[in-house]
């Protein structure tokens, strides 16, 4: 009996061990030993730098390094401007982008998604606005977000459908250079109301008690994606593959709770689901 219980054991040991081999990457990638990756450290707490060591941290490095391990390759960060980031995947110079960049259906002209977290657009203003307390409050009011990002379009968007629909004034949408010039344009009374990726606002206001004050949910739902040469399925597969290895072992889930962000889990990994 002991023979046959230890014998299920191995047989057991030997089927965990295979049930998941690291998908092949592209023999150029597997020569160079490394996948260049693409981040702005400007978006906490996605990607940003470490205050105590400026190193970079956030949920992104953490999850990029983990799909590294996977893939038993090494993750090579690279610092791009976020604008830069689609036409240096379409020429080659970065491998990946993984900088909390939302899969819309425009950006997959050029670059395939492998989408790994939801969120959304939303509205927030300073704690002190007793003035502002919905979103309908900045109708006819200034709001600022990222111009490299969807957000100024959908801002204008929800206030078409919202304000002007209603008989109210348009929001006057503000372009800034990223979300920390959006909350500094804020703080000194140039805007009413910034917006940006709902993900980040709890780690904000962690960060600056008493300063912020979200108004109603996210406007808008979406996937935030890693982007791929969309030529290059053989590593969007191999990516795919790491992720939905790391979804079932319960390694993506811990690096999520590690940053609060396990709200915007996702159950599997899917490929070009934005809209």
């Amino acid at each position: 009996m002991k023979k046959l219980v230890l014998s299920a054991v191995a047989v057991s040991v030997l089927f965990s061990s295979v049930t998941w081999a690291a998908p092949s990457l592209p023999a150029d990638i597997k020569a160079k030993g490394e996948l260049t990756v693409a981040i702005m450290p400007n978006y906490p707490p996605m990607e940003f730098k470490n205050p105590a060591d400026n190193q970079l941290t956030g949920a992104d490095y953490d999850l990029g390094n983990a799909i590294g391990k996977k893939l038993g390759i090494k993750i090579n960060w690279q610092e791009i401007g976020f604008e830069q980031m689609i036409n240096a995947v379409a020429t080659k110079r970065i491998d990946m982008i993984m900088s909390g960049m939302t899969d819309t259906k425009k950006r997959q002209d050029v670059v395939s998604f492998v989408d790994y977290f939801t969120t959304g657009p939303q509205f927030y203003t300073q704690a002190s606005r007793s003035d502002i307390n919905t979103a309908l409050d900045l109708c006819g009011k200034k709001v600022g977000s990222s111009r490299r990002t969807t957000f100024p379009a959908e801002i204008a968007a929800w206030s078409k459908a919202h304000c002007e629909a209603a008989g109210k004034p348009a929001i006057v949408v503000v372009g800034a250079e990223g979300t920390a010039d959006a909350r500094s344009q804020l703080r000194q009374h140039r805007l009413d109301g910034v917006v940006q990726g709902s993900e980040t606002i709890p780690y904000i206001m962690n960060l600056e008690k008493n300063t912020y004050k979200p108004l109603d949910k996210a406007f808008s739902f979406q996937y935030t994606g890693i982007g791929i040469d969309k030529a290059n399925t053989q590593l969007v597969s191999a990516v795919q593959g790491a992720l939905d290895e790391m979804i079932a072992d319960g390694s993506y889930l811990t690096i999520l709770k590690k940053w609060g962000l396990q709200d915007g889990a996702v159950k599997n990994a899917t490929v070009n689901q934005g809209r």
